[in-house]
C-alpha cells in the first residue's frame, strides 16, 4: 500500500499541513497512521477521500455539508467521473459567457442597438438565478439550467433569438396603447406562457405566472427589457389577465 508522510500530501493537494491537521480535528479526513514521533501519514484511501474533500470545496461547500456528501462512499473512480462532468459544466457555461460577450462587442463595433440583457449577458449566466430560487424553488432554476446547458451553440443563439423577438413583440404591443385584455396582446402572451413553459420545463401555473408578471415591473433588469416600467406594468396585467382566464 503507497504512504505518504503529511507534507508531502499537503504539497501535492495545494493546502497546508495545518488544512490536514484541522480536517482530522473535525473528523472529516483521518490520517491511515501516526508514528511515534507524531508525524502523519496517508495511504490510498485517505488520498482519495482528500480528493473529494478538495472537489467538494471547489464547489464552494461548508465542511459540515462535505461530510455529510462524504456520507454516501464512492469508489475514487466514481469521484473523479463526477468531479469531470462538474469541470465540463463549468466549461460550457464558460463557453456561452465566451460567446455572450463576442456577441456583445461585434453589436457594439457594428453600432446595433441591444436589450439590456444582450448588454450583460456575458457578465454573469446565472444573473437571475436568487430570483427563481427563491420566487420558484431550487427545483426550477436546476431545470432550467439542465434545460439551456444541453442545447449546442447554434440552439441556443435560436433560443435567445426567439425571446428576444418575443419580448420586442410584447414592448411594442404595450408601447401602442393597448389594453391588457386587448386580444392581440393576450395571444402574445399566450405564446409567452409557452414560452415560459420550455424555459421553466414545467407549465407556470396561475400564480407563478402572475408572480413573474409582478417581477416583470418591480426589477429594473426586466423592466428594461419592456421599454421601462409602465410598458412592464401594462404586459404583467395582461398575463394576469391570461392567468385568470386560463390557468385558474
Amino acid at each position: 500500500m503507497n504512504e505518504w508522510p503529511i507534507a508531502d500530501v499537503a504539497r501535492a493537494a495545494g493546502v497546508t499541513s495545518r488544512t490536514l491537521r484541522h480536517y482530522d480535528s473535525v473528523g472529516l479526513l483521518h490520517p491511515a497512521r501516526v508514528a511515534e514521533n507524531g508525524y502523519r501519514f496517508y495511504g490510498d484511501a485517505e488520498v482519495a477521500r482528500l480528493y473529494r474533500i478538495l472537489s467538494l470545496r471547489a464547489l464552494d461547500l461548508s465542511l459540515p455539508d462535505i461530510a455529510r456528501a462524504l456520507g454516501d462512499e464512492q469508489s475514487f473512480a466514481d469521484t473523479v467521473r463526477a468531479h469531470l462532468a462538474a469541470l465540463e459544466r463549468t466549461r460550457s457555461g464558460l463557453e456561452q459567457r465566451i460567446t455572450a460577450v463576442r456577441d456583445t462587442l461585434t453589436a457594439l463595433e457594428e453600432g446595433r442597438d441591444m436589450s439590456i440583457d444582450d448588454a450583460l449577458a456575458g457578465v454573469d449566466d446565472s444573473r437571475y438565478e436568487n430570483e427563481v430560487r427563491e420566487r420558484w424553488g431550487d427545483d426550477a432554476w436546476e431545470r432550467s439550467a439542465a434545460r439551456r446547458r444541453a442545447l449546442s451553440p447554434e440552439q441556443r443563439r435560436a433560443d435567445d433569438d426567439r425571446g428576444r423577438d418575443l419580448n420586442a413583440a410584447l414592448r411594442d404591443a404595450a408601447a401602442t396603447g393597448r389594453t391588457p385584455d386587448d386580444p392581440a396582446l393576450q395571444a402574445l402572451v399566450q405564446t409567452h406562457h409557452r414560452w415560459i413553459t420550455d424555459q421553466w420545463g414545467r407549465t407556470p401555473d396561475a400564480e407563478s405566472y402572475i408572480g413573474l408578471g409582478e417581477l416583470y415591473v418591480s426589477d429594473a433588469r426586466f423592466a428594461a427589457v419592456y421599454g421601462g416600467e409602465r410598458n412592464a406594468a401594462v404586459i404583467r396585467d395582461a398575463m394576469t389577465v391570461y392567468a385568470d382566464t386560463h390557468l385558474r
